[in-house]
């Protein structure tokens, strides 16, 4: 039997049975790329490049808004490791409020988030970063456990001048979170988990998550990435953007795939966090296939002040099936944030 929440945690649900907006236009091709996608450098390795990015969500075209930037930070303190980033909203005076840093999904790059970022405030100054081994991120040969990704994240705060920011953590990433506010919870400004686990070390689809990234090889099947990226969402997603998720997969070796799973799937019970003090928001889809509802409570025991909110009829990415309930409820919550000494 799943142990109870601690008292730490509120429950809450949002009161859904609503058509997501995934904008109008969405079978047209997104264009170009707004930002550069050159060779990062040496550190890159010899992994392919299977094509160039394409550009930004059409939702935008709904109110005629700018696309983010995309530029690209050299990490001085993690071997001149490079990662390119999507950048919108003010960067300075009181307008700009409290960063908000996007951190994407195994598999995934900033792009992940582009329906996203296409809905949220304008106010915001939202930051979405490509992390190692993927998009067109440096790919070292090593380095991708949640501890690694996690200094990244620190030394990527660094090279911007950020010094305490809301994070936001899609599925795996929010093991790098966790790891980071355990490590610097006077960074954190404020903690999102969109269907993240609390935990995948232990349950009984570990061997054979395993099993599946260990029997991964180069180049990798299409065929069965756009299938992943379907069984993550509950509701059909827009066919160019799908299309666009399964390049983005494409571009990540079998080597940073299996790397990226193994560390995941090591990572012990996070330790540390009832000394994160910031709110925390943990948003799971009751239509979601690969948590259970007792997985996220757990991860809201974990932090002294957490919420669960729960979103009806949403599948494991939240912000993929409901993009424009997700972004409002980032807005809000991120002004709750903002308000906190």
């Amino acid at each position: 039997m799943d142990e109870p929440p601690r008292a730490g945690a509120t429950l809450t649900t949002t009161a859904g049975n609503h058509e997501p907006d995934h904008g109008p236009d969405r079978d047209r091709d997104p264009g170009p790329d707004r930002g550069p996608d050159r060779d990062p450098g040496p550190d890159r390795g010899p992994d392919r490049d299977p094509g160039p990015d394409h550009g930004p969500d059409p939702a935008r075209s709904r109110d005629a808004r700018p696309g983010p930037t995309v530029s690209t930070a050299r990490l001085a303190a993690r071997a001149g490791l490079q990662l390119p980033y999507a950048e919108q909203g003010p960067r300075t005076g009181e307008a700009a409020g409290l960063p908000v840093v996007l951190l994407h999904a195994v598999g995934d790059s900033w792009r992940s988030f582009e329906p996203l970022m296409a809905r949220l405030p304008q106010t915001l100054h939202v930051l979405a970063p490509s992390q190692r081994g993927h998009g067109t991120a440096g790919r070292p040969a090593q380095g991708y456990r949640p501890a690694d990704l996690a200094a990244d994240l620190a030394a990527f705060l660094d090279e911007l001048g950020i010094e305490r920011a809301l994070l936001v953590g899609a599925s795996s990433a929010g093991f790098t979170l966790r790891r980071f506010a355990a490590a610097q919870p006077a960074r954190v400004g404020g903690l999102v988990f969109l269907g993240s686990p609390g935990q995948l070390a232990g349950r009984p689809a570990a061997a054979a998550i395993r099993d599946w990234a260990d029997g991964l090889t180069d180049p990798l099947d299409p065929q069965e990435l756009r299938g992943l990226v379907d069984s993550l969402v509950s509701r059909p997603l827009p066919p160019r953007f799908a299309e666009l998720m399964v390049r983005e997969s494409l571009r990540v070796s079998a080597a940073v795939w299996r790397e990226t799973v193994h560390g995941l799937l090591d990572e012990p019970p996070p330790g540390g966090l009832e000394h994160v003090t910031a709110p925390v928001l943990v948003v799971w889809g009751d239509q979601d296939r690969v948590l259970p509802r007792s997985d996220q409570e757990r991860l809201a025991a974990a932090f002294p002040h957490a919420t669960l909110l729960v979103h009806e009829g949403s599948g494991h990415v939240v912000h993929w099936d409901d993009p424009a309930r997700t972004a409002t409820d980032l807005a809000a919550f991120a002004a709750t944030c903002a308000t906190r000494p």
